[in-house]
């Protein structure tokens, strides 16, 4: 018995009617077709009081002012947990500093706050649940081996690796596993830029690294630079417990991120356009999400190169977004755009491909 309480009440109408708040097609079908013991609900009231097990999600956002991410949706929820069960097992999904789960053990004197980290790509968080790549517990108590086998029960996949740490051991996972995958974006966006200005075929070099068993065929398309909910602030967060910690790759790995945006500003104003229309905002093809999109700090450099700007993202229903005009209509914009700037190739595009400028070699997200 599942229910899941959220303080947007658009989402919980939805989830109650089978219809899934996010872009996930494995979500969608089991919300309409399965046969969930599951509800939404906007109110803790009666929910946590009989709960075993309480599964905090909320979002943790990189506060560049402090240094640090901002966990107080995590710490205020908690309170709110042991206010309502203070012997319900709270266990933390948000991305938190390190540390952080010792604190919250601390402050409020129990060993049920167990924090376990998630490995989801955007569009397929279901699927990768269901099928996961490990399974990560930062704790060794009973209440830790409860959880691991309740995913390992949900879980479609066999022999799935579980690996019991320390909490501390366990975030750390998290904020290096991420890292890694922002290295590699920044690896061959770098790989990108050089080709394009040595005037090489990137989709060579790449192929012919990629035959390598040890780089391997994958996470490898050229992009705008890495973005979305998790990459951006968690290298930060990573960043910052480095504090006096000797490094050198790490912010390089940040620098290359928005060295990598200047880059494909720089290209896009050489076209010499006047009017560039940007093809929607999300990092991925057919997602809705376009948080912290590299896109938009590309838009705001040509913007401060004195261009203007319109966009097409049917995802947005107001005429502006951040004070940039929003055309969608489609014919209308392909026609008002000098080029069209997408992250992700997109077949609507096929009439126009001499005015689209992208850097998506692969056709993959």
């Amino acid at each position: 018995k599942v229910t899941i309480v959220d303080i947007d009440k658009e989402k919980v109408k939805k989830i109650n009617s089978g219809i899934s708040p996010i872009k996930d097609p494995m979500i969608s079908d089991y919300l309409k077709n399965q046969d969930l013991n599951l509800k939404a609900t906007d109110s803790l009231n009666g929910i946590i009081d009989s709960a075993n097990l309480v599964i905090i999600a909320t979002p943790t956002d990189y506060d560049d002012g402090t240094g640090q991410f901002d966990t107080s949706s995590v710490d205020k929820s908690v309170e709110k947990i042991l206010q309502h069960n203070s012997e319900a097992v709270i266990i933390i999904k948000s991305t938190i500093p390190e540390g952080h789960t010792d604190l919250l053990r601390a402050k409020y004197k129990t060993d049920n706050i167990i924090f376990s980290p998630e490995f989801l790509r955007e569009g397929m968080s279901l699927q990768d649940n269901l099928y996961p790549s490990r399974i990560i517990i930062g704790s060794k108590c009973a209440n830790a081996e409860l959880f691991a086998n309740i995913l390992q029960e949900a879980s479609l996949k066999k022999d799935v690796d579980i690996l019991f740490t320390s909490s501390k051991e366990a975030e750390a996972i998290k904020l290096f596993s991420n890292t890694y995958l922002a290295m590699r974006v920044a690896f061959f966006n770098e790989l990108d830029t050089y080709a394009m200005s040595k005037g090489l075929n990137p989709r060579d070099i790449i192929n012919g690294l990629s035959l390598d068993e040890r780089i391997g065929d994958y996470y490898n398309n050229p992009s705008f630079g890495y973005g979305g909910y998790c990459l951006p602030k968690d290298t930060k967060q990573l960043l910052a417990n480095f504090n006096e910690i000797p490094q050198e790759l790490v912010s390089s790995v940040i620098n290359s991120n928005q060295t990598r945006k200047i880059f494909i500003a720089n290209k896009i104003l050489e076209r010499e356009p006047d009017t560039i229309g940007f093809y929607k905002l999300a990092m991925k093809k057919d997602s809705d999400n376009f948080r912290s999109s590299s896109i938009l700090d590309v838009i705001d450099l040509v913007l401060n190169a004195g261009k203007k700007v319109i966009i097409f993202e049917p995802n947005i229903n107001n005429k502006f977004f951040n004070g940039i005009e929003i055309d969608n209509d489609f014919e209308s914009f392909k026609q008002r755009a000098d080029l069209v700037v997408t992250n992700r190739q997109d077949d609507a595009l096929s009439d126009i491909t001499d005015k689209v400028f992208t850097r998506d070699i692969f056709k993959e997200n």
